[in-house]
């Protein structure tokens, strides 16, 4: 596993235990920054990631919730909303990473860490912000 792979999965873990413990991520995150407990530390990009989430958490909520049809973000598992997060964020707000490269990790994470079903919906709303992205960040 790649360093970058490793990082999107710890800052997952991050994402979804704030959302699942109704906690702020950015103290969260500074938490396992301080005190890393068992985990060895988080690599910069996780927190990168991380902080990205956050500060454009607004903008990302909206685009889940306009794209992701038949699904409300409440209903969709923890795992798939803190996984979509972060690929909405690699795909509109980090130039580093091409596209087809966050759509592809955020679909193995979702493959590793959820349901049956989740690749495919994460394939499938990634795939559309990818489509729009010159329409949503205008």
């Amino acid at each position: 596993m790649g360093a970058r792979t490793k990082a999107r999965k710890r800052a997952v873990d991050v994402l979804f235990e704030a959302d699942q413990r109704g906690l702020d991520p950015i103290d969260l995150l500074r938490q396992r920054i301080e005190e890393p407990g068992t985990e060895a530390a988080l690599p910069q990009y996780s927190v990168d990631l991380v902080e990205g989430v956050v500060d454009h958490a607004g903008q990302i909520e909206e685009i889940l919730t306009t794209y992701s049809h038949g699904w409300t973000v409440a209903r969709m598992p923890a795992v798939d909303r803190a996984v979509l997060r972060v690929g909405v964020w690699e795909i509109l707000w980090n130039t580093e990473v091409p596209d087809a490269v966050a759509v592809d990790e955020a679909v193995e994470l979702a493959r590793a860490l959820s349901t049956d079903d989740s690749p495919t919906f994460v394939n499938g709303l990634l795939g559309r912000v990818v489509e729009l992205k010159p329409t949503l960040l205008a």
